[in-house]
């Protein structure tokens, strides 16, 4: 009887332990929630289950307003998440200068920031992101938004926040012969801001990610994993070059982004997942 209980449980150890190593070896992949937004507003609760059920490590935030996320408050929404087994990540938040930069009204506008700086901060989130900025007409109006967002980092960084900046394709166009993704970069203090490069737009703007990675080193914390529609679908997003390159990017998160879908949103977050976990070049974390 003893031996049969011994060898019971030594099957029922070694069970336990081959359940332990394949929940370890999923792979952190966060989800930009934007990707579910019409989801999201007919169900919230349930839409995060199900984020959090296709294994998505985490979430970057698209819903921010007037100092709360999705219409609740930094700890309720941080709960939300957390208690749905993921993480909060990040969140896209904005307030774009007035045109002409020198007509913004900086006391709203610091206000404005304080806010959501401390909303970023009680939701316990490592960064945040701006998504978009008007397109600039000249190197004055370019190069007002460098200075503001070094500013922003300043004020992030004493809360213990990263500050970033989320690409399109407009930014590689030229602002008075300057491309103005290699402007923002050059005119913006590395310990104050990082680039959320989106690597879909990236290619839609005519240039190679990699290329950025090499010529950039380490000043891309956070990547937007997107391709036209779901992950791998489309051809024109070379995912391996870029995650084998990852290293001098700096990137310590992936975050994936589907716009676009071919059929549901969630059958397009499920397919881009697994497109990430079941590749070989995608490794477990890059923290």
């Amino acid at each position: 009887m003893k031996k049969s209980l011994i060898l019971f449980f030594a099957a029922t150890m070694s069970g336990l332990f081959l359940f332990t190593a394949c929940t370890e070896a999923k792979k952190d992949i966060y989800l930009q929630l934007y990707s579910v937004r019409d989801d999201i507003k007919a169900d919230y609760a349930g839409t995060i289950a199900k984020v959090a059920e296709i294994g998505y490590t985490g979430v970057e935030a698209a819903g921010y307003s007037d100092g709360q996320f999705y219409g609740m408050s930094p700890a309720d929404f941080k709960k939300s998440i957390e208690d749905a087994g993921m993480e909060v990540l990040s969140s896209h938040a904005g307030r774009p200068l007035a045109e002409p930069a020198a007509d913004t009204n900086w006391d709203e506008t610091w206000a404005w920031w304080d806010t959501a700086i401390q909303a970023h901060k009680d939701a316990g989130m490592k960064y945040l992101v701006v998504a978009w900025i008007p397109t600039p007409k000249t190197l004055v109006d370019l190069q007002a938004y460098c200075d503001y967002f070094n500013q922003i980092g300043e004020k992030c960084n004493a809360a213990g926040i990263r500050f970033g900046y989320h690409n399109h394709n407009f930014e590689f166009t030229e602002v008075e012969g300057e491309l103005m993704y290699d402007y923002m970069l050059n005119n913006t203090d590395p310990s104050k801001v990082f680039f959320q490069m989106d690597v879909y737009w990236v290619g839609e703007g005519g240039k190679n990610p990699v290329d950025y990675f090499n010529n950039y080193e380490n000043r891309f914390e956070v990547l937007h994993i997107k391709d036209e529609l779901e992950l791998g679908k489309s051809g024109k997003v070379d995912f391996e070059s870029i995650y084998t390159n990852a290293e001098k990017s700096g990137a310590k998160y992936m975050v994936v982004e589907v716009e676009r879908y071919t059929g549901t949103p969630f059958e397009g977050i499920k397919e881009s997942y697994d497109y990430l976990n079941e590749a070989t070049f995608v490794k477990k974390s890059y923290r």
